[in-house]
């Protein structure tokens, strides 16, 4: 059995010390995210064979643009330089995303696999832009809180349509 650490953690020296700060660096982390997936979308793209996931991909990849220059007008209206900053959480989500692909064979099944991987992928988005609507609307943001706002619900009608595609139809094919 794997022992649990009970230490405790000693912050960095340019650890956030109020919630502006946790915001900043979660900005930062999703900036990050969001780049790294305009570059991993079109392998996906490429490795699908349903018209309709290829398709979906495609308009997610020109939304997910749409969001790095959102967040890039998030940045300027606080007054901040657009910075990324390597999120590892996304690092991971992606290789898994990767792997999902050489461990399954091209059709309906490496298809399921590829809304699967992307699935992830959205449901930490979701959970990353909920965080930064809420310190947004704590710390008084209410235009910046409105701009993640829209991208929040973006992001889950983006898992909505993989639902969609998944149950009815893919997930069937991949399962004969």
């Amino acid at each position: 059995m794997e022992k649990t650490s009970t230490a405790k953690v000693l912050a960095k020296k340019d650890a956030a010390k109020g919630l502006d700060d946790l915001f900043m660096d979660s900005l930062k982390d999703i900036y990050w995210a969001e780049k790294a997936l305009t570059k991993s979308l079109p392998k996906m793209m490429s490795n699908s064979t349903n018209t309709k996931l290829k398709k979906g991909l495609e308009s997610h990849l020109s939304e997910t643009k749409e969001h790095v220059t959102r967040l890039e007008n998030v940045f300027e209206l606080l007054g901040e330089k657009a910075q990324a900053k390597k999120c590892d959480a996304m690092v991971g989500i992606l290789e898994e995303g990767n792997g999902i692909l050489e461990e399954t064979q091209v059709g309906a099944v490496r298809d399921a696999g590829i809304i699967s991987a992307c699935q992830k992928v959205e449901h930490y988005e979701i959970a990353a832009y909920g965080t930064l609507v809420a310190f947004a609307n704590q710390l008084g943001h209410k235009s910046v809180s409105k701009i993640l706002s829209s991208t929040l619900k973006e992001e889950y009608a983006a898992n909505d349509h993989l639902t969609g595609l998944a149950v009815p139809e893919i997930n069937v094919s991949a399962d004969n």
